[in-house]
């Protein structure tokens, strides 16, 4: 069964685009790796500080915690964070993803 995880945090100023390079780095693994049972976005916010990611994942282990390029992206989010990390579940009510 499917479950979806969304983490939202606000980052310090300066640590910002280290924070996304690092995501970015998980999602550069993510399309060698191709890791099945994950539909994973993340989001950087207007303010330029703040991060979403949204995860759906199936079965019960995430697939994300196996990657090294995760394993680099959380080692130190603390240490980049002013607001640290919040954890909430959610279910899909619809989606979209429109093709051309």
């Amino acid at each position: 069964m499917a479950h979806t995880v969304i983490v939202r945090y606000t980052t310090r100023s300066d640590r910002a685009d280290e924070n996304e390079r690092l995501i970015r780095a998980v999602f550069a693994e993510l399309a060698v790796s191709r890791t099945p049972g994950l539909d994973y976005a993340a989001f950087r916010l207007e303010d330029g500080m703040s991060f979403v990611h949204v995860a759906t994942i199936e079965g019960d282990e995430n697939p994300l915690t196996s990657l090294p390029a995760f394993r680099a992206f959380v080692s130190g989010i603390g240490d980049r964070c002013i607001d640290p990390p919040v954890t909430t579940g959610g279910s899909p009510v619809g989606g979209y993803r429109g093709g051309s």
